[in-house]
């Protein structure tokens, strides 16, 4: 199933979506959050839309994201974390802070959205907390990370964490295609199969370090992928196989 969170005039809530991807689509409009218990349970409105007619926004605005990179040749990865600031939707712009950083670059990856609150979960029972999952774009900012020596900065701006378009549930995360085009050319092909962390290891190994709350997401990519330097105008799109695609363009932030 494939939930996504619109705006339509207004008002902001989540839908079911339904169709195809040739412009026919549809959006069910749903009473009540996903991540919440709501009075009388969460529920279809009655309410239908083209999904071409209203706005989708960020699938979830969680508390945190969490991503982990590799450590040389350490068994463990270093976790990072992106604020709830650099989370932005699809279409909407990734904003290239020229004044504080030379380049920004683009590594689409694997959104895991927690369904709900967890802390150690044992990896057999990472299943039991994933709402869903989604398309990410970790943007970074490289020179950043090679003055700093850390990650909070060269990845932590507003917009420096798309998602989208949807979360889709009840999906298999283990050999999902994964590309990430810039003007329509693939500039890294990859496979969740080549995840050096799967997500249920992830899971696990995050869990056993902070709670994770409804709504959280974790990045199951590491910046090994990040591709060449993007400039002001590209469009940058993440394609997952059975969950669909991201995109978004750089501009340049005042």
């Amino acid at each position: 199933m494939r939930i996504a969170r619109f705006a339509k005039g207004d008002g902001v809530a989540y839908g079911v979506v339904e169709g195809a991807d040739d412009g026919s689509a549809t959006i069910a409009e749903l009473h009540g959050h996903p991540f919440g218990v709501s009075p009388g349970g969460v529920r279809l409105t009655g309410h239908t839309y083209p999904l071409v007619e209203v706005r989708l926004l960020a699938p979830v605005l969680p508390s945190k994201v969490v991503a982990a990179a590799p450590q040389g040749d350490s068994s463990e990865p270093v976790l990072f974390l992106k604020p709830s600031t650099a989370v932005t939707g699809p279409g909407d712009a990734i904003k290239h802070p020229v004044k504080l950083t030379d380049s920004i670059s683009c590594s689409g990856v694997l959104a895991v959205i927690i369904g709900r609150l967890c802390y150690q979960v044992p990896r057999e029972r990472a299943d039991d907390v994933i709402f869903g999952y989604s398309c990410a774009n970790d943007i970074t900012a490289p020179d950043l990370l090679a003055v700093d020596g850390q990650w909070t900065r060269a990845k932590g701006f507003d917009t420096f964490c798309p998602l989208g378009p949807w979360m889709e549930t009840g999906l298999a995360s283990a050999e999902l295609g994964v590309t990430t085009a810039v003007n329509g050319t693939a500039r890294t092909v990859t496979s969740t199969s080549q995840l050096r962390w799967d997500v249920p290891g992830l899971i696990a190994y995050v869990s056993q370090v902070m709670t994770l709350l409804p709504g959280d997401v974790l990045l199951a990519g590491t910046a090994a992928d990040i591709a060449p330097p993007l400039n002001a105008g590209d469009a940058v799109s993440v394609t997952i196989d059975s969950i669909g695609t991201l995109t978004n363009r750089v501009i340049i932030a005042d």
